[in-house]
């Protein structure tokens, strides 16, 4: 049992940056899993993609002004990516345009903004710290902005839930009988938003997308229940954080993409299990 000391726990029991990049994954996971699973019952998981790039030219902007501090890049973060979202929908419903083509020529200019703002001040290193983030290197700060993030998050889930799985099922029909049709519409982009600022602090702007969508579309393989597709999304992303963390930390392998990995490892194996069953029932048949 050494070696599970060893490889497991010591990490974790041992250095103060480790324990502070798992909570903060947790939180992170607890608030953006069950986001991610509505946004895949949308079938909305490319906007959520698109999300994370239109938040960079805010971040870059506080960048800017005021360096690799956590408040006014959050800030900027969180406007630029309310402002994507409400001009995004604004050309699809007042122009022939869908969302998802508007969605996606705004993240592709927003990225190349972001990109440019960063390179004005910084130096490659702030570059990759914006695009990729540093969860190894969380203060207790950006906990308390991710820890304020999943409260919000779980009351404003738990509050409107029937309302976001009928949004997600007929938002046509929901509109239709219910005033808050367009005002869910907006709270779930708003929660969007807000997510990938929170996770933009841990996996950069490229990354913070990946923790929501792909735990959510892991889940979605095994269970059709919205309810227990929340709670395996989180659970799946939970395991990823940790052995992430854990190969990160033993083979000196960057954080971000060594979390993303592992849930990527664990999507494949669900999808070829998955493939292997539905081959097995049509043998059957």
């Amino acid at each position: 049992m050494s070696w599970l000391h060893e490889w497991v726990l010591a990490p974790f029991v041992g250095f103060g940056f480790m324990r502070r990049a798992l909570y903060g994954s947790f939180l992170l996971c607890l608030s953006a899993c069950p986001v991610g699973v509505f946004l895949t019952l949308r079938r909305m998981s490319l906007v959520g993609d698109a999300m994370s790039h239109a938040i960079l030219p805010g971040a870059a902007f506080g960048f800017l002004l005021y360096g690799l501090d956590i408040l006014p890049m959050t800030i900027g973060g969180l406007v630029a990516g309310l402002i994507v979202a409400i001009f995004a929908g604004a050309v699809s419903r007042l122009t022939v345009q869908k969302e998802d083509a508007s969605m996606a020529a705004f993240y592709l200019i927003s990225l190349a903004v972001g990109v440019l703002i960063v390179s004005l001040r910084g130096s490659s290193v702030d570059l990759m710290h914006v695009l990729f983030g540093t969860v190894l290197a969380l203060n207790h700060e950006a906990l308390l902005l991710i820890f304020s993030v999943a409260l919000l998050t779980l009351l404003l889930v738990s509050i409107f839930w029937r309302a976001l799985i009928a949004e997600c099922l007929d938002p046509l029909f929901l509109r239709s009988v219910s005033r808050l049709g367009s005002p869910v519409h907006f709270i779930f982009l708003a929660l969007v938003v807000l997510n990938l600022v929170a996770g933009f602090q841990a996996l950069g702007t490229l990354l913070s997308v990946g923790v929501m969508v792909l735990p959510a579309v892991t889940a979605r393989f095994w269970t059709r229940r919205v309810a227990t597709m929340c709670i395996a999304s989180v659970l799946t992303g939970m395991l990823a954080c940790i052995s992430g963390l854990l190969f990160s930390f033993h083979f000196s392998l960057p954080s971000g993409p060594s979390i993303i990995l592992s849930v990527g490892i664990m999507y494949l194996v669900s999808a070829a299990a998955m493939m292997v069953k539905n081959i097995r029932l049509k043998k059957l048949r």
